[in-house]
């Protein structure tokens, strides 16, 4: 069943791209006067505050994972693009929820990461070599989409030559659907979705016959009560992984370097000097540059446990962006710091039962790739006169950049 997208514009009435970009006054009003706020367009409850996103998220016998309606536009209404199939649904709430995740996480092991560890150095140092030298380089097209689509690629052992079609694919399925031409966007997702199905079930067919350290070999080795995924089942939870492979960390590199250059342009160089600060650097951006995280749920059974009357069937956002500006959690939040000791408490990657699975991938692509990137650079810079607002594209986690130049200085 096909669920009724809630438009998140309708609550968000932002009035710029860059606003949405930079929604620190929207966060800081509705923490300071609105958190907890009744949307009347959509019929939906909004909370902001720390404590009460991480109820929402986590408290499943209140707050339901399965729903009608949603935020969420990730995917397609055709069969091809919807994510759960069979025994497989992602969507569901304890214990039903048990099999899928831990069928799921079979592509995420400890070992799995400390086998690509050595995979995802060599990516970034193809990078940097294809950079030259070259002055001024876009860092989004030449590295933040480049690296994490290369990366989740080869980690699910696809050909190389056809890496970038997923790059293409993840940006349709994605799209958060406007208030105008929801038509033309719903086709986008469609044919992105067609495309990735037929190119991807025959690849897993004839993966079956040689299974090697990737993702797909993986989860076809994945056993749980004695039940394994069939093609279709991989095919599925293969595009989920792609949102959380591409999408996020392409927008979290991005949004480092934004912050680099036009939040705090002393804090490239502290790295440089100190590069142990570099893994509480890549938490702090995620606390504070990572926008917009949200996530919803369905209320179970009426209740009053946010200190409203909620009723069953009411759906409730959760967003974690506002959470991570709490200043009950994180002292002085408004304010990005690189050495603030909580900061691995933000909630960006979610909390309890559907905790991001990837997360320990993206941090690891963060770490390599900007690591890297500084063992090369000695410094950057911003190009005078880059125009934000004519920059920036819709995507799931809102804004993000589709152009930046930086100038940057080789050792």
């Amino acid at each position: 069943m096909q669920k009724e997208i809630i438009s998140l514009a309708e609550i968000t009435q932002f009035r710029s791209a860059a606003e949405e970009f930079n929604p620190f006054d929207w966060y800081k009003h509705h923490l300071e006067h609105e958190p907890i706020y009744y949307n009347e367009v959509t019929n939906s409850w909004n909370v902001f505050r720390y404590e009460d996103v991480k109820r929402v998220l986590s408290d499943y016998e209140y707050f339901s994972n399965v729903r009608t309606r949603t935020t969420i536009s990730a995917g397609a209404d055709n069969e091809e693009g919807q994510h759960n199939s069979g025994r497989v649904n992602l969507n569901s709430d304890p214990p039903e929820h048990r099999k899928s995740r831990s069928l799921l996480s079979a592509a995420f092991t400890p070992r799995s990461l400390k086998l690509w560890e050595p995979r995802i150095h060599e990516v970034v140092k193809q990078l940097i070599r294809d950079m030259g030298d070259e002055p001024v380089i876009d860092i989004v097209k030449t590295f933040s989409s480049a690296l994490p689509t290369i990366v989740i690629a080869e980690l699910l052992g696809v050909p190389p030559e056809d890496r970038f079609l997923f790059k293409e694919w993840v940006d349709h399925l994605f799209l958060p659907l406007p208030k105008d031409n929801i038509e033309d966007v719903q086709e986008l997702k469609r044919q992105a979705a067609k495309e990735y199905y037929d190119y991807l079930y025959p690849h897993i067919v004839q993966k079956r016959l040689n299974l090697t350290d990737d993702i797909i070999s993986d989860l076809i080795r994945a056993e749980v009560d004695g039940e394994r995924l069939t093609d279709d089942e991989i095919v599925r939870m293969t595009m989920f992984i792609l949102g959380a492979g591409i999408e996020t960390t392409s927008h979290l590199l991005a949004c480092t370097f934004y912050s680099f250059l036009y939040d705090n342009d002393q804090v490239y160089a502290e790295i440089q000097s100190n590069r142990d600060l570099l893994p509480n650097a890549v938490e702090e951006m995620l606390r504070y540059r990572f926008h917009v995280a949200k996530m919803d749920r369905t209320v179970k059974q009426d209740n009053d446990v946010l200190g409203v009357a909620l009723k069953k069937g009411d759906v409730v956002v959760a967003w974690m962006s506002a959470a991570n500006m709490d200043k009950d959690m994180f002292d002085d939040p408004f304010t990005l710091n690189i050495h603030r000791s909580n900061n691995k408490k933000h909630l960006t990657f979610g909390n309890g039962p559907h905790f991001c699975l990837g997360a320990p991938l993206a941090r690891l692509e963060a770490n390599i790739g900007l690591g890297l990137f500084m063992d090369h650079f000695e410094r950057i810079e911003p190009i005078p006169g880059f125009a934000l607002e004519e920059n920036l594209t819709p995507s799931a986690a809102g804004q993000t950049l589709a152009y930046l130049p930086v100038r940057v200085f080789r050792r």
